[in-house]
């Protein structure tokens, strides 16, 4: 036989991709992935062995049929001796798990007890009652006769402090008890994300296999809102999520909730790997999924099918599979269907060695990828289904949203039974929009799907009261990572204002790395830093660095929110500096410009020989006349003033605060129109606590 690639192979003989790689392994054979060439003598090595193993098993079988009558005979005797002797059959043991209860102190009361061990309250009484015990179905029990009593139903009772106890970890452990009893998993179909810079063509590839995969008459009833939807190929099922953008997806890692098994990056052959196209790809390997690239526009006259390759390779580091690397990399044309087919059985190959695996039965769990209120229905969530078998009556919580389903709607707008993992699906029935990219779960009755989300309330209530997210911080770097043998990594994500400038700020900053530290550059890119450079920052943990750009307002209130530092410089030397000082532990303190309060202007006062004054009303923080104040215009940043003169109504004031209105008039600064938002924001100098010696 000629030289082949694993997965050929593997189909060739009739097996799985997967278990012909665990095969090569037992016999010493050294392959990268399923995408790795096998050798003419290898592929024939391999064909005799199984061709051996099948003959092997018919031999077997023709002996297994010889005795089958033998072994009806000895069945039959069996029976008739059981028959005529009673008793002479043994029973085999049956062995009980014992299981247990974790109760807290406020807990102690007989019809809890029932409850948590799923056991009648009246069976409870009654049992007791035969043993002499007369007890009230609320009664408060001690903790020895809560042991006593659970004992008799093979549980047994662990008392917990209250601080100790949060359910939702508890509901999660379950779930990854049960992912290591292999026996209970079974393959699902792949949950995949289409990923690319704009006008690469991603809409239109998702549109083309949408169509060719969804029957004619379902095609019309697609919901587009539903942001998700399932394709059917030679009888595999491949779940695709219609992203609203690259930090939508990265958020989900960053909340802890994986929803993508695989990501498509498409990349036009006409136009190559451009700086979306980089973004996209740095959020998919910092959720670490495997990666197949789409190499779309192929139809065009002056597409380049190589040179994107190469830029591939170059660029990203992803070196595809037929110049030897193990990137799989698929030509397509989304206009005319070229090449779909190819990418759907790439995806279905790569599933099947990833090993994607869920729980098939029992209570569902998954992700939501979208919620929103709506009109007619109220609270709606669409999510798609990682485990369990969710039904309506379910009753579910996610977060502080708890309800019952009242009704599961798929893609085509169809009320449906049951959703299966992998399954994309709106809910009807909780009680208030959940948040986008938290856990669902399917719990046992009301009364838990409620307390669970109170518990998620009033845990948010004091995690805002205490502190927001806290990430890395230059300052804190040595402190945090320890003084640990192992090397240290510092996370960045550069923006600045050219490409030229960006790979400039690489060099410098691989000249920083030494024996002790090492710098990851997890994602650089030109322009402002945006909320997408947040979510990354958020998910691996990194500081965002700009050379001569500034963040946009979304970006500076979200990263307020999650906890990234940002840090703009305009001399290239403090950048470097700064870093330096990082990795000796030398920063001093510094002075932090803090966020004290957002506005937005409602009327303008134009004053001869005094300027404009602004009429500005505080939504929220407070304004001080010893601040200043960034002006943002259709969300981008037109000026960062200092603040001249501040009134409330006729009087001078020094600070004025939200929800009260005030008059403004900015240093050298005049040029406002109505609506503009307003950010103000103040220098505090921010004392170092953390001692970096030794």
């Amino acid at each position: 036989m000629p030289k082949a690639r694993v997965y050929a192979l593997a189909k060739r003989l009739n097996i799985t991709a997967r278990e012909l790689l665990d095969e090569l392994e037992e016999l010493g054979v050294t392959v990268k992935n399923h995408m790795s060439v096998l050798d003419e003598e290898t592929v024939n090595i391999i064909a005799g062995l199984y061709e051996e193993e099948k003959k092997e098993l018919l031999r077997k079988v023709e002996k297994a049929k010889n005795k089958i009558q033998e072994k009806e005979v000895k069945n039959l005797e069996k029976k008739l001796v059981s028959k005529e002797e009673p008793g002479t059959e043994k029973k085999t043991p049956v062995e009980h798990k014992v299981r247990t209860i974790k109760l807290k102190s406020n807990e102690f009361k007989l019809d809890i007890l029932a409850k948590k061990m799923n056991v009648q309250i009246s069976k409870v009484i009654k049992d007791q009652f035969m043993n002499g015990i007369i007890l009230r179905p609320g009664q408060i029990l001690s903790l020895e006769d809560a042991v006593k009593i659970a004992k008799n139903y093979e549980w047994e009772v662990e008392l917990v402090h209250e601080e100790e106890m949060n359910p939702f970890e508890s509901i999660a452990s379950s779930y990854a008890e049960s992912y290591k009893e292999s026996s209970r998993l079974v393959q699902r179909p792949p949950v995949v994300t289409v990923m690319g810079h704009v006008d690469h063509g991603k809409t239109t590839l998702l549109d083309r296999i949408r169509k060719a995969k969804v029957a004619e008459d379902e095609i019309g009833g697609i919901t587009q809102t539903i942001g998700a939807y399932q394709v059917e190929i030679r009888n595999k099922k491949i779940t695709f999520i219609d992203t609203p953008g690259h930090e939508a997806f990265t958020e989900m890692r960053a909340r802890g909730a994986q929803a993508t098994d695989i990501v498509v990056l498409v990349v036009a052959a006409d136009d190559g790997v451009m700086p979306q196209t980089i973004e996209a790809y740095n959020h998919a390997k910092t959720a670490n999924v495997p990666i197949i690239v789409a190499i779309n526009k192929i139809d065009k006259p002056n597409a380049n099918i190589d040179l994107t390759k190469q830029q591939l390779a170059s660029k990203l580091g992803l070196v595809p599979e037929d110049w030897g690397g193990d990137t799989v990399t698929v030509p397509v044309s989304a206009k005319t269907g070229k090449g779909v087919e190819d990418v759907l059985e790439m995806i279905l190959l790569v599933a099947e060695v990833a090993d994607v695996k869920c729980i098939p039965e029992g209570n569902a769990r998954g992700i939501i990828i979208d919620s929103r209120m709506d009109k007619a229905v109220g609270p709606l969530a669409t999510l798609v289904v990682k485990d369990g078998i969710l039904r309506p009556g379910d009753y579910v919580v996610a977060g502080s949203a708890s309800g019952r389903v009242k009704a599961l709607i798929n893609e085509y707008g169809k009320r449906i039974k049951e959703a299966h993992p992998s399954d994309p699906v709106q809910i009807i029935g909780f009680d208030e929009v959940p948040d986008v990219h938290s856990v669902v779960y399917a719990v046992e009755n009301l009364d838990t799907s409620r307390s669970l989300a109170e518990y998620a309330k009033n845990k948010a209530q004091k995690e805002k009261s205490v502190t927001t997210r806290h990430h890395i911080r230059l300052e804190e770097f040595l402190s945090t990572t320890g003084n640990t043998d192992e090397k240290k990594d510092l996370n960045v994500i550069l923006k600045a204002d050219s490409f030229g400038t960006v790979e400039a700020l690489k060099q410098a900053l691989a000249k920083l790395e030494n024996n002790d530290v090492r710098i990851e550059v997890v994602h650089s890119g030109i322009g402002s830093v945006n909320s997408s450079d947040v979510m990354l920052a958020s998910a691996s943990d990194a500081v965002i660095m700009g050379f001569k750009v500034k963040p946009d307002a979304q970006a500076r209130k979200l990263a307020e929110v999650e906890g990234v530092q940002i840090k703009v410089y305009e001399i290239i030397f403090n950048l470097i500096d700064d870093l330096k000082k990082a990795l000796e532990g030398l920063l001093e303190p510094e002075e932090v410009d803090e966020v004290i309060g957002h506005g937005h202007i409602k009327q303008l006062f134009r004053i001869s020989k005094v300027g404009t004054i602004a009429g500005v009303q505080v939504d929220d923080g407070h304004v001080l006349k010893k601040g200043r104040m960034r002006v943002y215009r259709k969300n981008e940043e037109i000026a960062d003033v200092a603040i001249e003169v501040l009134k409330h109504y006729k009087d001078d004031a020094s600070r004025v605060d939200a929800p009260m209105e005030c008059g403004i008039k900015a240093l050298g600064f005049d040029d406002f129109q109505e609506e503009d938002q307003l950010e103000f924001h103040s220098k505090k100098s921010v004392k170092r606590t953390i001692d970096f010696t030794e």
